[in-house]
């Protein structure tokens, strides 16, 4: 089972429920990938789900990244790939599959430039985030080809248009 946990800094909207949202991403993104094992596991595998500012999305990018600058979305990946469906509680103790971290100012400046409300755009940045912990990556034309269908797929499955066709119109 997936089980998220989300904490919610200040200024994200209000009205919405955070944690359900960041659960239903992560849960649907993991179930439409290659790893969807793991949400049929019977003990937790766990994710952590950030919301907070520019600021401290920036210091963690220069920190881990040596990138000076606020960024969307961060994913911190707490299991090599090439372990993930070898998981197993009883040798690995407590599961945690990673963290993802989001950026309001950002997420807010995309979400206005794409036309869309900083729910849907975040909950994309949570499916994109979720797939990193999973191991894909967009390094080059293959790469990102396969994730953006991997997202495609599950946003999808939440109601949610394709994000980069509105990029591209």
């Amino acid at each position: 089972m997936i089980e998220v946990e989300t904490d919610v800094g200040e200024g994200w909207p209000e009205g919405i429920d955070w944690p359900a949202l960041a659960q239903r991403a992560v849960e649907t993104a993991v179930v439409n990938s290659p790893h969807k094992v793991l949400a049929a596991k019977t003990y937790p595998i766990e994710v952590s789900v950030k919301l907070t500012n520019d600021a401290e999305v920036q210091t963690l990018n220069a920190a881990y990244r040596q990138k000076d600058k606020p960024t969307n979305v961060l994913s911190f990946p707490m299991i090599q790939e090439d372990l993930l469906d070898a998981v197993n509680r009883e040798t690995d103790g407590e599961v945690l599959l990673g963290d993802i971290v989001l950026a309001l100012g950002v997420c807010a400046a995309e979400a206005a430039e794409k036309g869309v409300s900083v729910e849907r755009h975040a909950t994309h940045l949570i499916v994109h985030g979720t797939y990193h912990l999973l191991g894909f990556d967009h390094m080059n034309d293959a790469e990102a080809e396969e994730m953006e269908q991997l997202e495609r797929d599950a946003l999808a499955q939440l109601g949610i248009d394709d994000p980069y066709a509105v990029e591209e119109a």
